[in-house]
């Protein structure tokens, strides 16, 4: 396959320029990892559709699920680097490597990046029901009453469980995290009141804490969110603190000759431009657009790499 793949990339390049400004001239795949339902799939929708119009060829998404993403991202990891196959990623790109030791693609090695289209912050909710109005409460009952409160995630290894385990260390707390299958059914608890807190990105649970079901009582991010704008984060509470967040991100893979990467990314940025899209990652999705560039986007791989592999590392966690 690698052979395969350099032949590929040799002759793409051969062609110089032309292969860039003739693409694309068949239908271009966006592959998401994830089902439909969550935020990576209305993202590459999203796109797919806005670059159909402008780009005057068909953009079609592919779901192919399982084992969080990992078996659609390694499809596009072994796919032919001509740019015609491009994969969607979730913040859990960033911890597939030190969770899964037998991991089938190496996470910055087997791509090229493209862009890094928006982040979110993560929040500390709890039930509208439940007694605590402010972090200082949750402070004072964790304190109380240590490996009591229960604070749930959307998986064993995702960055809300690898977040409480730092908040756990920087507050000198013993919160439980327990994990769910996913935002859904860890919302539904929490309104329900059958758990103390959530840790999960502000894009999953702003709905809910607008409609009043459930209280948000800080933030991760370095500074408050547009989508919860009187919350504060932790490190104004001074939780000794270094921002965590939510990202969302498309690659290729890698050998996809740069011209065509470029191109990609020119006209991601036009439509990131236009109103109704902007609309829809800042209010719908709840997202920070924050559109960054290929070497970017690699660097900020690495780095949450680098951040999150020590914590599953240092407190020994695998992959469920």
């Amino acid at each position: 396959m690698s052979a395969f793949r350099t032949l590929i990339t040799i002759l793409l390049f051969a062609v110089g320029g032309a292969s860039a400004q003739e693409w694309p001239t068949k239908v271009v795949k966006f592959v998401s990892p994830y089902p439909p339902g969550g935020s990576v799939d209305p993202l590459a929708r999203l796109f797919a559709a806005k670059l159909s119009d402008s780009l005057k060829q068909q953009f079609i998404v592919e779901n192919r699920t399982g084992a969080s993403g990992i078996i659609g991202t390694d499809y596009v990891a072994k796919s032919a680097p001509d740019g015609y196959t491009w994969v969607f990623i979730f913040d859990t790109h960033a911890v597939h490597q030190a969770l899964n030791p037998k991991l089938p693609f190496d996470p910055l090695k087997d791509f090229a990046p493209v862009m890094i289209v928006g982040t979110a912050p993560m929040a500390i909710t709890t039930g509208a029901g439940k007694p605590y109005k402010s972090f200082k409460d949750v402070l004072a009952a964790a304190k109380a009453s240590p490996d009591k409160l229960t604070i749930g995630n959307v998986g064993n290894g995702s960055l809300g469980h690898l977040a409480t385990i730092l908040l756990n260390q920087a507050a000198g707390i013993r919160l439980v995290p327990v994990p769910y299958k996913g935002g859904g059914p860890l919302s539904t608890d929490v309104m329900g009141g059958q758990i103390d807190f959530a840790m999960a990105s502000t894009a999953a649970q702003a709905q809910h804490v607008r409609g009043g079901k459930m209280r948000a009582l800080a933030l991760t991010g370095d500074k408050r969110s547009h989508t919860m704008p009187d919350v504060p984060t932790l490190a104004e509470l001074g939780v000794p603190w270094q921002g965590a967040y939510a990202f969302w991100g498309i690659l290729a893979p890698a050998g996809t000759p740069r011209p065509i990467v470029d191109k990609l990314v020119a006209e991601l940025n036009k439509t990131l431009k236009q109103a109704d899209v902007n609309k829809t990652l800042t209010e719908t999705l709840g997202m920070d657009v924050v559109a960054l560039g290929p070497e970017a986007t690699q660097k900020w791989i690495a780095d949450n790499m680098a951040r999150w592999g020590k914590v599953v590392k240092d407190n020994n966690i695998h992959a469920e």
